[in-house]
């Protein structure tokens, strides 16, 4: 039988210390040439009045836990300037003001889907504990306080990761609009247990902070150079987020894989942001990135993330992998199974009697 589960689902069996380490795992299987993962690729087209649909897709495998998967997604894109920057913001226009992303897992043994699941909950937790490992190699043994610019969906799962990695004892968020803020901070200080503080400015939240952690869906920088601090660790989503003078102030910059930009296809009449267009963004601005050294690495041992306790560290998380939903897809179809959730179809269905 094929499982189909639900992002209630999901999020009712992902624990972030589990993702964390399910993941760094498979970092050690890419080092050692035993796991693969293909670049994201993108294909865009005018979508009218301004707005553009993407089809987006990544895969990858992980022979020793015996899974291999596809995340998909079907959107409609806009980019619109909020607060004073530029943002990337995908409109829920399916059905009931819905978005669409699929994760399909397979067995690496049969080749049958094993399950079918929403992306939403993968996707947060895939990447809080992507950077909560960028905070473990490479945030100082010793860091107990965080600032987080941003206050949404991606900025919970950001600290649900740094607190299970360090032993955080203050946070302090800001975001543009002062009622997200103060929800955010609410909300996530009862979830963990840790108190954050709703703070007015980014420069009084960055103000004395030990890591920063930035969050959020504009595409042009929040974190700038003048924000550093020695000892500071601080760690992005995406790429735009820290100013590339930032970055070279910085003693030593890590990312995810390195592969800054999407492979990209798209009309020929499109117009669309520079970093939508498959333009790398450390060419645009004229910095190398070729020899940071990358997440794989760090956990292999192959190189440190850290040297000494003054340096200012940075850990971009440039792009996502498909390899990783194949790892959290697999625990939460694990543990679904395990629990009796989700709804079973005929595998039937979906396999063929007919040579492909």
């Amino acid at each position: 039988m094929t499982l189909i589960l639900s992002n209630d689902d999901v999020d009712s069996v992902l624990r972030m210390d589990r993702c964390i380490d399910a993941l760094e795992e498979s970092y050690r299987e890419i080092a050692a040439g035993r796991a693969v993962t293909r670049q994201r690729s993108d294909s865009l087209v005018g979508a009218g009045d301004g707005a553009v649909y993407g089809f987006k897709t990544m895969d990858g495998v992980i022979p020793s836990q015996g899974y291999a998967a596809v995340r998909l997604n079907s959107d409609i894109i806009r980019w619109p300037t909020v607060a004073g920057t530029q943002r990337r913001v995908k409109q829920p226009l399916a059905p009931g003001g819905r978005y669409t992303g699929l994760v399909l897992l397979f067995s690496t043994k049969t080749g049958e889907p094993l399950a079918i699941m929403p992306d939403g909950v993968m996707q947060r937790m895939r990447v809080g504990a992507t950077n909560g490992l960028g905070v473990k190699y490479m945030a100082r043994e010793d860091a107990r306080s965080v600032a987080i610019l941003g206050s949404g969906w991606q900025a919970g799962s950001q600290l649900m990761a740094v607190c299970a990695v360090r032993r955080i004892r203050e946070i302090r968020c800001y975001s543009p609009n002062p009622d997200n803020r103060e929800r955010f901070a609410a909300e996530m200080s009862d979830f963990l247990g840790v108190a954050i503080l709703p703070q007015d400015s980014a420069e009084v939240a960055i103000a004395g902070s030990d890591i920063v952690l930035c969050s959020s869906n504009s595409i042009e920088p929040i974190f700038f150079r003048d924000d550093m601090s020695p000892g500071m660790h601080v760690s992005s989503i995406k790429m735009p987020e820290i100013d590339h003078e930032a970055l070279r102030r910085a003693d030593r910059v890590g990312l995810h894989m390195g592969h800054q930009t999407p492979i990209t296809v798209m009309a020929a009449d499109l117009e669309v942001p520079d970093h939508a267009k498959g333009r790398g963004w450390g060419a645009r601005h004229g910095y190398d990135f070729d020899s940071c050294p990358k997440l794989p690495d760090m956990v292999s041992g192959a190189v440190r993330g850290r040297e000494r306790a003054d340096e200012i560290t940075c850990f971009i998380n440039d792009l996502g992998l498909g390899l990783q939903f194949a790892v959290i897809g697999g625990i939460a179809y694990e543990a679904a199974v395990e629990k009796g959730l989700g709804h079973e179809l005929p595998t039937d269905w979906f396999t063929e009697d007919v040579h492909p």
